[in-house]
């Protein structure tokens, strides 16, 4: 097997051969592989004199070369200055600065880092001043849009915060016991979590209403295509509006598990969604929730009702009427246009 390796003065050896490797070209081959590193990165490198003349420079592209800029890729006459002004700061003490510059472009506003570095002779004087530029838009624009992200986050929660406290305290007021108030309270919080977890995997879009609902009802039905009947529209609601309507139908799913047609193997509910337009104004979503009832037991007034006739439509800037006979019951709750999307 041939053996290869290196002398101590940097030739190679080879099969006992010593191949000399000139310093001029090793120097050519790293500089090569340096101006292909600087191009890859998007860095660009500029070396001045102590006069603030240009000794060479790599990889200059707008807005640091004028000729490549368009017209709106160009430094400022204060950003010029500022850098200019760096500069010469490094070079009368030697001490290494650095900048952030934000650059109108014809894409919109570019970021820039600068490091500004001192070039010292043998002696230790300053002999000029190497100046590295990198682009840092993107990361930039992703730090923005962690921040609003954040902030959305902390506005949400503290919406949902909100829901659950007034859930808990008109809890608290229609029930008598504690293990009655923990009971219907777990089965509301569940219910929101649902429709929060619809509302997360669309990237806080919202949802849809039939996935909604069905998600709602589902949950106390073990054949969903036979005891819900969804018919009509189904437009986009805005995560408040889906917080809010999953809350309605969760309401209404339970009493009808207890009381109602889903309490029978054979029932089954009818929710139909429509849009009505009013006076050529953006249309209104009407949603209507009926089923055969099979217990009187339902008139009595607690937290279910108050939530479906007071909570549900205060919080949507809407209306709603919940009318109970001997043998049936029907929610009609009308939900305005901005709480939710047709397209």
């Amino acid at each position: 097997m041939p053996s290869e390796g290196f002398t101590k003065d940097g030739g190679k050896k080879q099969n006992g051969e010593v191949i000399a490797m000139h310093s001029s070209e090793s120097g050519m081959q790293v500089g090569r592989a340096l101006l292909h590193a600087l191009h890859n990165a998007g860095i660009s490198v500029l070396y001045q004199d102590r006069q603030m003349k240009t000794v060479w420079a790599r990889n200059m592209n707008a807005p640091w070369a004028s000729e490549t800029a368009d017209g709106k890729d160009l430094l400022s006459p204060a950003q010029a200055e500022r850098i200019q002004a760096a500069k010469l700061g490094v070079i009368e003490s030697g001490n290494a600065d650095q900048l952030e510059l934000s650059i109108p472009g014809s894409h919109g506003v570019r970021w820039f880092q600068l490091w500004i570095d001192a070039d010292r002779g043998e002696a230790g004087d300053v002999l000029g001043v190497v100046t590295t530029m990198v682009e840092t838009t993107e990361q930039k624009r992703r730090e923005q849009t962690l921040k609003a992200l954040l902030r959305e986050v902390s506005h949400r929660s503290k919406n949902l915060l909100a829901i659950i406290q007034s859930i808990a305290t008109q809890t608290g007021r229609y029930t008598e016991t504690l293990g009655d108030f923990l009971a219907r309270f777990r089965g509301r919080l569940q219910s929101l979590a649902s429709s929060q977890d619809l509302v997360t995997s669309s990237n806080w879009r919202g949802a849809a209403l039939r996935e909604l609902v069905s998600g709602q009802v589902g949950r106390y039905s073990s054949d969903l295509a036979k005891s819900l009947r969804f018919m009509g529209e189904n437009p986009y609601l805005n995560p408040n509006a889906a917080l809010h309507i999953g809350l309605a139908m969760h309401e209404l799913a339970v009493n009808s598990v207890s009381y109602g047609a889903l309490s029978r193997p054979e029932g089954h509910v009818e929710v139909r969604a429509r849009l009505d337009p009013e006076n050529g104004t953006s249309p209104k979503l009407l949603l209507t929730w009926t089923e055969t009832v099979g217990d009187a037991r339902r008139n009595e007034k607690r937290f279910g009702s108050v939530a479906l006739e007071r909570v549900v439509p205060m919080s949507l800037n809407g209306s709603a009427t919940l009318e109970i006979g001997e043998d049936r019951i029907e929610y009609r709750l009308t939900v305005p246009q901005g709480n939710f999307e047709t397209d």
